[in-house]
């Protein structure tokens, strides 16, 4: 495990951007000593430093540079998509360390966006639900919650929302709590400006992102801790 992180190579943006264009395994194999260099090693030491971090913050969230980073080659078996490559690298660090569990601290350095996460990403049908009850149950803790994240800058992102309430929930009238009942996944999002990739300072600014989010991290594994309690 790397105990240093120097920065992401000054040609990581535009090696992202370049495959982008290119989409060919030949030109790929051909740049691999550039992409192993200026993004996956140093990619890899962000990951293995932000553990560690995360560690001495008592986030409780973990990972590594092997299990935590998602491939650069992307999933075509079933996409019409057939584009060989994806023009980000991103990782997960989450409790156990695997990509399967919630509660995550998820990382992208993109081509066309750079930023990082706390969330609970599509989480599975009984989770999902519990966090609706408990929102419905409990709005005084759900208000607390999204008050705590506003003074630390920060709000619930409403991708993919959806348009209607859902069926259990058509009876719920009061807009913010029905507006976080429409929500598919929880999550706060800070960007990150591309130019600061390239310095270790990246590791503060990331960690400082996720104890600003840990009102969401509290939240949710409260919810999670009571389905595991019966």
């Amino acid at each position: 495990m790397s105990t240093e992180f120097k920065g992401l190579g000054e040609k990581a943006i535009p090696f992202l951007k370049a495959i982008g264009f290119h989409q060919s395994r030949e030109w790929f194999a051909e740049n691999r000593d550039l992409f192993e260099r200026e993004l996956r090693e140093p990619f890899g030491d962000l990951i293995d430093v932000l553990s560690l971090r995360c560690a001495e913050a008592g986030l409780g969230l973990t990972g590594d540079r092997k299990k935590s980073m998602f491939r650069i080659n992307r999933d075509i078996r079933f996409a019409k998509d057939k584009r060989p490559y994806n023009q980000h690298l991103s990782a997960i660090l989450s409790p156990d360390g695997t990509k399967s569990s919630q509660g995550v601290l998820y990382v992208h350095i993109g081509a066309d966006r750079c930023f990082t996460a706390i969330a609970w990403w599509q989480p599975e049908p009984r989770i999902l639900l519990a966090m609706r009850n408990s929102i419905v149950r409990r709005p005084a803790a759900f208000r607390t919650l999204v008050a705590a994240l506003a003074e630390n800058g920060l709000a619930f992102d409403g991708e993919e929302r959806m348009k209607r309430l859902p069926r259990g929930f058509e009876d719920v009238t009061d807009q913010q709590l029905g507006e976080a009942i429409r929500n598919r996944h929880f999550v706060v999002r800070h960007t990150i400006d591309p130019s600061g990739i390239h310095s270790p300072a990246l590791v503060d600014e990331i960690i400082d992102f996720a104890l600003r989010a840990k009102p969401l991290l509290d939240w949710g594994r409260k919810i999670e801790g009571r389905i595991v309690a019966g």
